[in-house]
């Protein structure tokens, strides 16, 4: 059984360095045992990543291709929509919609978010966004294992990581520094101890990692 205590902070954004601010607000309650984990929005809002919707412009093709998504999903606004093929290119998101719908009809899932790039799965539409950032569409962050080998070294935490987690028990690690078993802290995080709406606690730490 692992502890797992929030940290909570100000709201940070793109004037924040992530490491500094775990530094800063959650230092004195790290140790050599345990494993430090960050909500990948709150990294991907310090790194600049987050776009107001007003500055994007959906095509025609965002606009039919988000129609195709259930609604309550994270690019089925075109808004969304157009953020990912920003990213991963018109023609790559069209042919992994037609991929995955192919494969839909065969009984295989997930296609469409293996073909379709990086951000495919980790965009956030404004409705999972945290405030200041609820007019904002929010893709995944960048280089999650370079900035969790970052935040291991300066907390000297045994390890860290990024992680994608919500309410409905889906638990996926972006990224971890060396040495931490994603699978594992996937399964630790599962019940989404982080608050990034009111409560403000975007990182936990997992207290004796290596004891657990």
């Amino acid at each position: 059984m692992y502890d797992i205590i929030p940290i909570k902070t100000p709201i940070l954004t793109h004037h924040d360095d992530i490491t500094n601010a775990i530094v800063k607000y959650g230092g004195d309650k790290i140790t050599a045992n345990d494993v430090v984990c960050v909500a990948e929005s709150v990294v991907a809002i310090t790194q600049g990543s987050a776009v107001r919707c007003d500055y994007l412009h959906p095509t025609l093709l965002a606009k039919f291709l988000s129609r195709l998504f259930p609604a309550k999903g994270s690019i089925s606004s075109p808004y969304s929509m157009q953020c990912l093929i920003n990213y991963s290119g018109g023609l790559r998101v069209f042919f992994a919609v037609i991929l995955g719908t192919l494969a839909k009809c065969l009984g295989i899932a997930g296609v469409f978010y293996r073909t379709a790039g990086y951000q495919a799965r980790l965009i956030d539409d404004v409705t999972g966004t945290m405030p200041p950032f609820d007019k904002h569409i929010v893709p995944g962050p960048f280089d999650p294992v370079g900035v969790s080998e970052k935040i291991k070294t300066a907390t000297g935490a045994f390890g860290a990581c990024i992680a994608d987690v919500n309410d409905l028990k889906r638990s996926h690690i972006l990224g971890t520094s060396a040495g931490v078993n994603a699978a594992l802290v996937a399964q630790i995080l599962i019940d989404n101890p982080f608050g990034n709406d009111s409560q403000k606690t975007p990182i936990c730490i997992i207290k004796n990692y290596m004891h657990g």
